[in-house]
């Protein structure tokens, strides 16, 4: 399987401005800017979607965990913050809100673990990567 993007920019980096399509169409043509990134301007930026393909990827591997081990997730809440410093990505946090009926917390901790460590966006991202969970 291959997935792909494409990213258009014109101008210069503080001043130019681009815009990103998927191969989907989720995206099309979708604003980004210096100040979309940099600032609070319109639009969005990479790490920002990094962070939601890090939070998506982690809540379908641990979807696919609980399943296997026999436990139907209700509901995975996963919010993902991309920390941006001196030019690098230096962190990937997940803070999950799970509703999974009759899985002992040892058993659910084993499971994120597991989807912390072999998301496939997990093992993309050369960062420290940071999960924070609650069952309810």
């Amino acid at each position: 399987m291959k997935r792909k993007a494409t990213a258009v920019w014109q101008g210069t980096g503080k001043e130019g401005k681009g815009h990103l399509t998927t191969q989907t169409g989720v995206l099309d043509k979708t604003q980004y800017s210096f100040s979309s990134r940099f600032e609070d301007g319109k639009g969005t930026n990479p790490e920002e979607l990094i962070a939601a393909a890090h939070a998506g990827c982690f809540a379908m591997k641990l979807s696919f965990n609980l399943t296997g081990a026999g436990f139907a997730p209700e509901e995975l809440h996963v919010e993902g913050t991309i920390t941006l410093a001196d030019g690098a990505i230096t962190q990937s946090k997940l803070v999950l809100t799970a509703k999974v009926k009759d899985i002992s917390k040892e058993k659910f901790d084993e499971l994120v673990k597991d989807a912390e460590k072999n998301c496939p966006v997990s093992k993309l991202l050369n960062t420290e990567i940071v999960v924070e969970s609650t069952l309810n």
